[in-house]
């Protein structure tokens, strides 16, 4: 036994920071890594943040004291493979495509011979910018990475152009490449061919990039690398990895946020064939097996009394009566206006409240990890979206230092937010089973759908209220706004960067920041303290905030007698690229043209994630329901790098958020989830998919966020279109409450 774990207190973000810094951890030791770095091995390495080698680096390497920072992004062997070292995690958006895009092109790389792979676990290589930490999420993978990794190939096409001057004693602007062929004149090789002579070939330090004429593969859509191998299989996730001597854990969690083992009774569960061990954690029981399935049936047996007096007992529906009362009381300044006085004078005043409910993420793989410890280290095998986050949570288990967990980081079989956790509550639930049996086998935690539904992170509840005052022509006077909701990030490591003034950003982004020119304007918060661990679920708080501006922009309009477009081109007037896309829609959508008999229109517009969509839907109601038929959106996310893959983003985007406003909900009765698998929490059907119609406008712009940004505008344009057809406003989420036809 290792002796008990202490989970009191996590490291800080800052501490997190300084403890993977400039040492974290790489698979190699630092003397080969040294020296691929400079060009002394087998192949070659190159970083996408260019910088020169320090003087005397190769001596201090060969005494293996060197500390300079490198970022490999780019291997070449001479087996003429180019591989890709990707350092964000995929879950399906296609990083891993978009990235190799990146490098190929500016290679002039065949594309058959491109081949990502996921880098280590290094903050001081391989760091969001966005973030500061390593780590996936914001949609930012592609925005933040654009240029480091189109340095990186345009470094490695340097270098192999001056390998086979040198070689061919020719002048370098006399050689071309193109698909992974170096020629000059009557000289010919591959990249493979000449990888060990450019290794030794100064790193340039701003080598020259293509001008968008010239690109090969960005702005092109061809198939995506990871597509034969999840079509046959072959993809490696968590749940299949076999390790020699692996158990399988499965954890009985309490049923309440708050509760703890008070005391339990395992001789059941120990009488299962199969059953290894059985070992109370801080979170729950751990049930240790030779595979899967007795570890499951096991766990059924325990008998556990849980000690449930620090649990929070309220259900859903008393929650949302204290938000309601909250909300017509004060909160935190996010934006200051005189609503007020302007409402004050108005000739009309719309009031709307809006209740949104838990949402659950329900990746299709559900969560888990493999880890082991041996020899003072930790190694983990998962599909880490926040590396740093997990190495120092697994690090701090340990009583190890952030450097010595090595994570071998895999595909996701989705996740939308919720393998991107604050606290990496299912890697520190398999680290300290791990610790607390002392076992040196390696140990795979496994959820299932049920642990999923029931005791993971949410989006949290929400209740709006609106008021919105209209001289006598329907024009915008003041417009009062309070939120009610549980902070995502307060008391986690990331509170201090997205909480300012005591406002949670992420409750209030997409109102306090709309683009509408609205005059007097207040916004106020008030954040609330539930035991439910709330989570940023795709695209965090624009899934309620656009919710809430784009109907009650769309009544504003029908109570002044305005074209919903129309009010809203004039409202954002000053913003070029949301009209753009506006326009576009509306017109390859028909606006302004009769819709097909007994369908409706509607239409929403919104920016998150700094993309532009706006997203017009056709719906129909059959049997009092309605029946999303066509929703046509543009999208505007700077220079496209792969269209077919910004269309297959925004499609699931539409439908994934279009299964949440006709079905998602979590609800709980005294304090315990009510749902636990896709019976009772409703995703999207195929029948109920809509046909979307994606239309991208052309930009030379930087690219942004593609990831997240669809989901936002389809429930409230579905809204919309319902409101055209019926009257009826929808102010109670999922349709399914709150849709009441005769």
């Amino acid at each position: 036994m290792l002796g008990p774990v202490d989970l009191s207190r996590l490291p800080s973000f800052s501490e997190t920071r300084r403890a993977v810094g400039a040492r974290a951890a790489l698979p190699l030791d630092r003397r080969s890594f040294v020296r691929l770095a400079l060009g002394t091995g087998a192949g070659l390495v190159i970083g996408g943040l260019i910088e020169s080698v320090p003087a005397g680096a190769e001596a201090a390497a060969a005494s293996n004291a060197y500390d300079g920072v490198f970022t490999p992004f780019v291997r070449i062997s001479p087996d003429n493979v180019v591989t890709v070292l990707i350092k964000h995690q995929d879950m399906g958006q296609g990083v891993t495509t978009g990235l190799s895009t990146l490098v190929a092109d500016e290679l002039d790389a065949d594309w058959a011979q491109v081949v990502p792979e996921f880098s280590p676990a290094n903050v001081a290589l391989y760091k969001n910018f966005a973030f500061g930490v390593q780590g996936t999420g914001g949609s930012t993978a592609i925005s933040n990475s654009f240029e480091q990794y189109r340095k990186a190939g345009a470094a490695a096409r340097s270098m192999i152009v001056q390998a086979a001057a040198k070689r061919w004693g020719v002048a370098a602007d006399s050689i071309k490449v193109s698909k992974g062929v170096v020629t000059s004149g009557a000289h010919s090789a591959t990249f493979g061919d000449l990888a060990q002579e450019a290794a030794a070939v100064p790193v340039p330090a701003d080598p020259t990039l293509k001008t968008p004429d010239q690109f090969t593969y960005i702005g092109k859509s061809f198939p995506r690398l990871d597509s034969k191998a999840k079509t046959t299989g072959a993809r490696l996730y968590t749940q299949d990895v076999q390790l020699p001597g692996m158990l399988v854990a499965t954890l009985a969690r309490p049923a309440r946020f708050g509760g703890v083992v008070k005391s339990v009774d395992d001789t059941a569960a120990r009488a299962v064939k199969g059953v290894v061990d059985v070992v109370t954690t801080s979170r729950g029981v751990a049930v240790l097996a030779t595979s899967t399935y007795p570890a499951i049936r096991a766990r059924e047996l325990l008998k556990i009394t849980w000690d449930d007096a620090k649990a929070d007992m309220r259900g859903t529906d008393a929650l949302v009566a204290e938000y309601q009362k909250l909300a017509d009381t004060p909160g935190v300044v996010a934006k200051a206006g005189d609503a007020e006085a302007a409402l004050a004078k108005a000739d009309r005043v719309i009031e709307a409240s809006y209740v949104f409910p838990y949402l659950a993420h329900a990746p299709m793989e559900p969560m888990n990890c493999v880890a082991q410890f041996k020899d003072g280290r930790a190694t983990l095998w998962t599909a880490s979206q926040l590396q740093t986050v997990d190495q120092a949570v697994t690090a701090a288990i340990f009583g190890i230092k952030p450097e010595d967990v090595t994570i071998n980081t895999l595909w996701a079989g989705g996740s939308f937010g919720r393998r991107g956790t604050y606290d990496a509550d299912y890697i520190a639930e398999t680290a300290e089973i791990v610790k607390v049996t002392g076992r040196g086998e390696p140990i795979k935690l496994v959820w299932t759908r049920e642990d999923d539904i029931k005791g993971g992170y949410y989006r949290p509840v929400y209740v709006h209220k609106v008021r919105v005052g209209l001289d006598k022509d329907g024009a915008i006077l003041g417009w009062h706004h309070r939120i009610v909701g549980q902070s995502i990030v307060s008391g986690t490591m990331f509170e201090s960067a997205l909480v300012k003034d005591g406002v949670d950003g992420t409750s209030v982004e997409g109102v306090s920041d709309t683009p509408y020119a609205i005059p007097n304007m207040h916004v106020e918060l008030h954040s609330t303290t539930v035991g439910v661990r709330p989570l940023w679920w795709r695209s965090v708080g624009h899934t309620h905030t656009a919710y809430v501006m784009e109907t009650m922009i769309d009544e504003v309009a029908a109570a002044g007698g305005k074209d919903p477009v129309e009010f809203r081109l004039a409202l954002l007037a000053k913003h070029p690229r949301h009209t753009s896309v506006l326009k576009l829609a509306a017109e390859k959508a028909g606006w302004g043209t009769p819709a097909p008999e007994g369908v409706f229109r509607g239409v929403a517009v919104h920016e998150s994630f700094k993309s532009f969509v706006a997203e017009v839907a056709e719906v129909r109601l059959v049997d009092g329901k309605p029946k999303v038929e066509r929703v046509v959106a543009a999208v505007d996310c700077g220079l496209a790098v792969n269209a077919d893959n910004i269309r297959s983003q925004v499609e699931g985007g539409v439908g994934f958020g279009l299964g949440a406003v006709l079905h998602g909900k979590v609800t709980l009765k005294d304090g315990v989830v009510e749902q636990g698998n896709f019976d009772s929490y409703e995703v999207l059907r195929i029948n109920e998919m809509p046909r979307v119609e994606v239309h991208i406008v052309p930009s030379a712009e930087a690219p942004t966020g593609i990831g997240e940004p669809g989901v936002p505008p389809v429930g409230p344009a579905v809204a919309n279109a319902i409101s055209a057809g019926t009257g009826q406003r929808v102010r109670v989420l999922p349709f399914d409450v709150g849709l009441k036809l005769g």
